[in-house]
């Protein structure tokens, strides 16, 4: 049975609390279960080993290790300042722009060290594309927005094909088709997050790194790319940060539990649990992860 499409009329701008309540009936109607298959057959990926983070003399995280399979959905959850979306950005080296930060141990890509000698962090960028949490799209048309990175990539195909095909992917196309000269700038927030989601596609990565991609959106454009997420893990692996723990238990496959420990007004962020996302919510190892999940702390 085909799923009827969500309507314009049900996207219309509603005040917060109805916004909350049409979600919610939306995701009932769809009877589907988003995340919640995690396949020990997939392939490891991006592997974390013993991964330190460090900003000067600073430790900000400790001996992270996370193994990432392909075409999962991994997330990570914890409170402020315990160093998920540090890691995050470990991954595709996107803490080298920051001049006092240093990684120490192993992230692999396929088994090769992303912080090896030799290992160009512009390339791995193009490999591991990144969706940060408030939407940022280039002060370009719709068109452009999507061109700009294959452009210096030298991509050489049709670049029609290649945008059309990208916001496809991200489940814009139809919303954006007729104004694709326009400025990105005149979408809706929930729109210029596809966007910017359809602008990591376009350079064809293999894992999408997601930064709380719908904190700063409406419940309506938050399931829209929650969807999308489900969508995506079909062709690409994705990692997401996110502070919404009901959010990680729709859509991941498996789950990394951060915390933080306090010294001398330090605060070092650290794994705690890492573990399938069904369990990770009804059963898990750890006394400090339950005690989190159940809002005793953070």
């Amino acid at each position: 049975m085909t799923e009827e499409p969500t309507t314009d009329e049900q996207l219309a701008p509603r005040p917060g609390a109805e916004q909350a309540e049409l979600a919610a009936e939306i995701r009932a109607e769809r009877k589907r279960v988003t995340g919640g298959t995690p396949d020990d057959a997939h392939d490891v990926i991006i592997e974390l080993d013993n991964v330190d983070v460090y900003y000067g003399d600073f430790h900000a995280v400790d001996s992270v290790t996370i193994p990432v399979r392909e075409k999962e959905i991994t997330a990570f959850i914890g409170p402020s300042g315990c160093g998920k979306s540090t890691v995050l950005r470990s991954i595709n080296r996107m803490n080298d722009l920051i001049e006092s930060a240093r990684v120490e141990g192993r992230i692999a890509y396929h088994g090769v060290d992303l912080y090896g000698s030799g290992v160009d962090p512009v390339e791995v960028r193009r490999h591991i594309g990144m969706v940060f949490q408030k939407p940022n799209p280039f002060p370009k048309s719709i068109y452009d927005n999507i061109a700009f990175g294959p452009k210096i990539a030298g991509f050489k195909g049709d670049m029609d094909d290649l945008v059309e095909s990208s916001l496809q992917r991200a489940a814009l196309w139809d919303e954006v088709k007729d104004k694709l000269d326009e400025s990105a700038f005149a979408l809706s927030g929930g729109q210029q997050q596809r966007l910017c989601i359809a602008r990591a596609i376009a350079t064809s990565p293999d894992v999408l790194l997601m930064d709380e991609p719908a904190s700063a959106l409406d419940p309506i454009a938050t399931l829209r790319i929650e969807d999308l997420m489900y969508e995506l893990k079909q062709e690409y692996t994705i990692i997401i940060v996110t502070h919404n723990m009901q959010q990680a238990a729709r859509v991941s496959d498996r789950t990394a539990f951060f915390s933080v420990d306090v010294n001398e007004g330090k605060r070092t962020g650290r794994l705690v649990e890492f573990t399938e996302t069904a369990k990770l919510f009804t059963d898990p190892a750890e006394q400090e992860t339950e005690d989190y999940i159940t809002g005793r702390f953070g």
